[in-house]
């Protein structure tokens, strides 16, 4: 079966309450070369794999009861002969084999030469505004599909900084998420950061201090997009 196809039935049984069982196994009994021959284009890799992640830090939370850290670090994801972590998909396959707490700067010398063959061509700073977590602060969980990946995480990214961002113009300040500071290499720096949120907001923030909020680690299952553009 489409690997990707697979990938938005595995995330649509989590959301629904229903048996993923048979997903699991034909995700996991999917061999090695055709899984690469399938997701051929960074599009395909990013909707794949940004479905897998959601849908497995909601079975690892809800079904086996992982609780943080040890969530995003045990191998536990069954994907054609490979075991994974949460952090091996994130931060080696979505995010180019990126240390996860070099606030995007430094690659990780450690990730296995198996993961570094699954990885995106180009870093794409828009997966943080797909990748859920179970907490208040993550974006909504949505469906990606390769055919929609572009626009979705357009959307995605305009939702996000919308729902995060405060002006304060009597202060000249602007206060976003710290999501975007602790992975500011991803954003191409502070410098990036304003050139997104003035791009996406269509703000003008030249003579503005950045701040970023702290984030509400509150935990929230379930928190789906609800933007029939996402169904």
């Amino acid at each position: 079966m489409n690997a990707n196809l697979l990938s938005e039935q595995l995330l649509l049984a989590t959301k629904s309450g229903k048996p993923f069982f048979r997903e699991m196994v034909q995700l996991e009994l999917m061999p090695l070369q055709e899984l690469k021959s399938s997701l051929n284009t960074d599009q395909f890799k990013l909707a794949f794999w940004i479905n897998i992640y959601n849908a497995y830090f909601l079975i690892l939370r809800k079904e086996m009861k992982l609780e943080k850290p040890s969530i995003f670090f045990k191998r536990e994801i069954k994907v054609a002969g490979l075991s994974l972590s949460l952090d091996d998909i994130e931060h080696v396959i979505l995010r180019r084999n990126r240390l996860k707490w070099s606030f995007g700067y430094l690659p990780n010398p450690f990730s296995s030469l198996s993961m570094r063959r699954l990885m995106v061509a180009k870093r794409e700073y828009r997966v943080h505004f797909a990748l859920n977590c179970g907490v208040k602060s993550c974006p909504p969980i949505a469906t990606y599909t390769p055919e929609k990946i572009e626009r979705q995480l357009e959307m995605a990214t305009q939702s996000f900084l919308e729902s995060e961002t405060i002006v304060l113009d009597a202060q000249k300040k602007i206060s976003t998420s710290r999501l975007l500071w602790w992975y500011q290499g991803d954003f191409g720096g502070k410098t990036g950061i304003r050139r997104m949120l003035e791009s996406t907001l269509h703000l003008q923030l030249q003579e503005y201090i950045l701040t970023f909020s702290d984030y509400d680690w509150t935990e929230q299952l379930n928190n789906f997009h609800t933007s029939e553009y996402f169904a």
